[in-house]
């Protein structure tokens, strides 16, 4: 499982032989929450969470909007590379 990036103590995951639309999945500790891209232009979304706050959703959001091409396009080279 490709860790693409860090944020907040936590690990960015895209996963090779995972499905569309491109997301990716954001590890730390004990809690997990999978946010689409919504590639090219956003706005990420949460679509599924399992122990993030709200607060730390919102940062994590912001966060993965300021890199949001970088991260479509590394979806685009695992998945069709």
């Amino acid at each position: 499982m490709p860790t693409i990036l860090r944020i907040a103590g936590a690990r960015v995951i895209i996963y090779p032989n995972d499905h569309w639309p491109e997301h990716v999945h954001i590890k730390a500790a004990e809690r997990e929450v999978v946010i689409e891209l919504n590639c090219p232009d956003g706005p990420v979304a949460v679509r599924e969470n399992y122990g993030f706050s709200g607060l730390q959703l919102g940062r994590l959001k912001e966060q993965l909007a300021e890199v949001l091409m970088e991260l479509c396009a590394a979806w685009e080279e695992i998945h069709e590379g």
